[in-house]
């Protein structure tokens, strides 16, 4: 029995931010469970939600070095999903109203929390054969494992694995203090280890220092390689390219799924889906006070609102856009001035453009089973979890061609009646309002080709199990 530990800063239910939480929170339950024992290991936030802290019991504590700090660390622990999850518990560091501060006090409290998984493990009775570490906040992990290894009989032979989610998140901090902090030798501040362009960067040791290192899609594993994508790191990547592979996340089937979806009006399948899932349209074209229309092409985005996403590129032609027969639906937060521009277009054309600047589960749900089209013009877009939910729900995505967007949606050919979506390939604004426009002529002129990319779609399987597979496989060469 294979025994891994997975190491990471959020996970769903208990806390969320991104995509991340995603992964950790759900990927765990979809290994074989015969031969593998996956475990979790997560901060006990102040700010997660009183019903979960509630259910947590209390298995041990210890001190532990940082340096010349002393510190306690308490470990609890919460079988939730027939997943066993153990919470790093340390008042001094995991206060606070949200996970992440500023940076400066997270490279200290994601510091003892690397160390203190390691810490912690010897004492629990588990040890693992992996431990699968995710983004920056855990890049400490397989660096403090290596010092440990140094006269620790108990740490040899682990293996880890260095998963990055968004290459632009590193943890990067100045040498001098993470030196004080850490209490690791002087011997890993050097460029060929933590150190990159003077500073300590936590993201970068850890891909320095794992055994394996995977990112969210194939074509990010490629892209990162490139100086554009490689956020100064493209060097490195390509350096450990042997141990660098891609593999695309998934998302959480039996919670996005319109035949059983309880946030929708009208639930359908890809049996019936061409007369309920217009259902879906009227009632929120309703609700948001559009026009009431069910001809209308209606185009959703659900989104940080971000340069990362794309929204310069719709500032640049959105009223090109609005003069076409289309409603767009928006919902999100983010930069105030992409904010301002879809609450200006919400005013400007308010039987076409509805602008929710805030962020619901729910809505987004509706929003996923009302469009007929999704929008998602990414600058970079390591794996994307949006379009995956578009596709479930029988919403044709238009999307950049990048990373994970590159890799799941496969762009309509009408010779070859192929095509699960629309996509452009330059960072282009009227790049990106033609492929809209072609998915308009699609959808007014050939209906039936319409709904045909729909089924397509829906008949995708990006759920958790493929992701799992390609996880073990991963496991088992190490």
């Amino acid at each position: 029995m294979k025994k891994i530990l997975f190491a990471a800063s959020e996970s769903v239910p208990f806390i969320k931010t991104g995509g991340l939480a995603d992964v950790v929170g759900s990927l765990p339950k979809y290994f074989d469970k015969k031969k593998y024992d996956v475990r979790v290991m997560l901060p006990k936030y102040l700010c997660m939600k009183e019903k979960w802290k509630d259910l947590l019991t209390y298995k041990l504590h210890f001190y532990m070095d940082l340096n010349w700090r002393r510190q306690y660390v308490g470990v609890l622990e919460l079988k939730h999903e027939g997943i066993t999850f153990y919470f790093i518990d340390n008042e001094y560091y995991f206060s606070g109203d949200k996970p992440y501060g500023n940076i400066s006090s997270d490279i200290e409290k994601f510091a003892f929390f690397s160390k203190a998984v390691l810490s912690a493990l010897p004492l629990l009775d588990f040890h693992p054969d992996i431990i699968h570490c995710h983004d920056w906040q855990t890049g400490l992990v397989p660096i403090y494992l290596d010092n440990f290894r140094y006269g620790n009989e108990y740490y040899q032979g682990i293996k880890t694995v260095m998963t990055i989610h968004n290459l632009k998140f590193q943890g990067v901090w100045d040498k001098k203090t993470v030196r004080d902090i850490t209490g690791l030798p002087e011997y890993y501040f050097v460029p060929d280890k933590l150190e990159a362009y003077r500073d300590a960067n936590y993201l970068k040791g850890g891909i320095v220092y794992a055994d394996r290192v995977t990112t969210v899609s194939n074509s990010y594993a490629e892209e990162i390689k490139m100086p554009f994508y490689g956020e100064k790191l493209d060097g490195l990547m390509n350096a450990r390219a042997n141990c660098l592979s891609g593999i695309v996340n998934g998302i959480d089937y039996e919670e996005f799924n319109p035949a059983t979806d309880s946030n929708i009006v009208r639930n359908y399948s890809v049996e019936n889906f061409r007369k309920e899932k217009i259902k879906n349209k009227i009632a929120l074209q309703k609700e948001l006070g559009l026009e009431e229309d069910y001809h209308k092409l209606m185009i959703g985005v659900v989104s940080r609102l971000t340069d990362q996403k794309g929204f310069d590129l719709v500032d640049y032609v959105m009223d090109e856009l609005c003069q076409d027969a289309i409603q767009l639906v928006v919902l999100g937060t983010g930069e105030e001035r992409y904010e301002n521009m879809f609450r200006h277009f919400a005013w400007k054309y308010p039987e076409k453009v509805s602008a929710q600047i805030y962020y619901s589960e729910p809505m987004s749900h509706k929003i996923y089973a009302a469009c007929d089209a999704f929008l998602m013009p990414s600058l970079f877009e390591p794996c994307g979890l949006s379009q995956l939910m578009s596709l479930r729900y029988g919403t044709v995505p238009i999307v950049r061609e990048t990373g994970g967007l590159k890799d799941t949606v496969e762009p309509y050919n009408e010779f070859e009646k192929t095509g699960t979506g629309f996509s452009f390939a330059n960072y282009n604004a009227h790049e990106m309002l033609g492929a809209v426009r072609y998915a308009e002529q699609v959808y007014y002129d050939k209906k039936r080709d319409w709904n045909k990319i729909v089924e397509r779609g829906m008949k995708k399987d990006f759920s958790w199990k493929n992701s799992a597979k390609l996880y073990e496989e991963l496991y088992d060469n190490m």
